[in-house]
């Protein structure tokens, strides 16, 4: 007989976020993190708001977030399940973000929008992770990437 157990999937409210990330605002980039499915995969959220400080430049007048942040909340996605996957063991003291291929972006995310990074881990060895992601908006891919971290350890 091969059964499978069922996963119980996780979340991470914004108060866990702070624990697992050195990040503040204005550079956190991740409200909350769901679905969690140990170091494997989730989907961090992001609430877009015209209070951000890049929309002050980005653009006046019709303001769109930078692609670069899309890309940067994913990398604290990921990095935050890898550092919770670590608790209990060596603290992480930092988590580095070290590589990032196919980035695509796909279509402009605005104040008001609910980012949803879905993080899907490819593979990891040692203190290195890879992951995929997809930045969703309203259940559309709006950018995406292959990225990874590494933790340096205590």
């Amino acid at each position: 007989m091969n059964e499978t157990v069922p996963v119980a999937l996780e979340s991470a409210d914004i108060m866990k976020v702070l624990e697992l990330l050195p990040h503040r605002y204005p550079f956190l980039l991740v409200d909350k993190i769901r679905d969690i499915a140990g170091d494997e995969s989730c989907v961090g959220i992001k609430n877009v708001t015209i209070n951000e400080p890049q929309f002050m430049g980005h653009f006046p007048g019709r303001p769109v977030m930078p692609g670069v942040m899309i890309i940067e909340g994913m990398a604290q996605t990921a990095g935050a399940i890898c550092v919770a996957s670590k608790l209990g063991t060596a603290r992480p003291k930092v988590v580095y973000f070290m590589t990032i291929d196919g980035v695509k972006f796909r279509k402009p995310v605005v104040p008001g929008d609910v980012v949803e990074y879905h993080m899907t881990k490819l593979k990891q060895r040692g203190n290195m992770w890879w992951y995929h992601g997809d930045a969703k908006v309203d259940g559309k891919v709006v950018a995406e990437a292959d990225l990874s971290a590494m933790l340096v350890l205590e």
